[in-house]
């Protein structure tokens, strides 16, 4: 699997230790900086370029994912959004690492390098990495409703029971 990955200074340990690991572990790593320590840059000139990678070759037909590492994760993960075909996911324990494949089929995962300590890190990336996306129903239709917004603009229609009637089939 190729892995993009992008941080800023306050992930750059993690992501070092994440070009290593995902090698060892067959992966494919491609590295989108910094490949300094920088306490001044900024994480979406290096996020935003794992992420375009990622949605560049879901677009061709390729898969590939993406972990994006700030101090928070925060900030990267609404980089990564911006990015076209991107469904980032902020990840901070195994469950989350978990449902991001399972019920969101996210593509890349943000995680806090001031929030856990390597080991935990690094068991995040590898749940998230080993975990697909089974695509039951609801699931596929949620983000099947985000990816039309983000063709169109449009929003999805209301369902009854935001209107205050009782559903068709009640």
């Amino acid at each position: 699997m190729r892995v993009h990955l992008g941080s800023d200074h306050a992930g750059l340990e993690l992501k070092e230790h994440l070009l290593n690991w995902l090698a060892d572990h067959g992966h494919e790593a491609v590295d989108h900086g910094p490949f300094v320590y920088d306490p001044e840059d900024d994480y979406p000139v290096f996020c935003l370029r794992a992420a375009e990678a990622v949605g560049a070759d879901w677009q061709d037909g390729e898969t590939s994912l993406g972990v994006v590492i700030g101090g928070s994760g925060n900030g990267e993960a609404i980089a990564a959004n911006k990015v076209k075909g991107v469904r980032a996911a902020l990840v901070w324990n195994d469950e989350t690492a978990t449902l991001a494949r399972q019920h969101n089929d996210a593509n890349v995962i943000s995680v806090g390098g001031r929030m856990h300590d390597l080991s935990d890190m690094t068991r995040f990336v590898g749940i998230f990495l080993d975990t697909s996306f089974p695509g039951e129903e609801r699931h596929a239709r949620r983000i099947s409703m985000l990816a039309d917004y983000e063709k169109t603009g449009n929003l999805p229609p209301l369902p009854a029971s935001a209107t205050g009637r009782p559903p068709a089939d009640a």
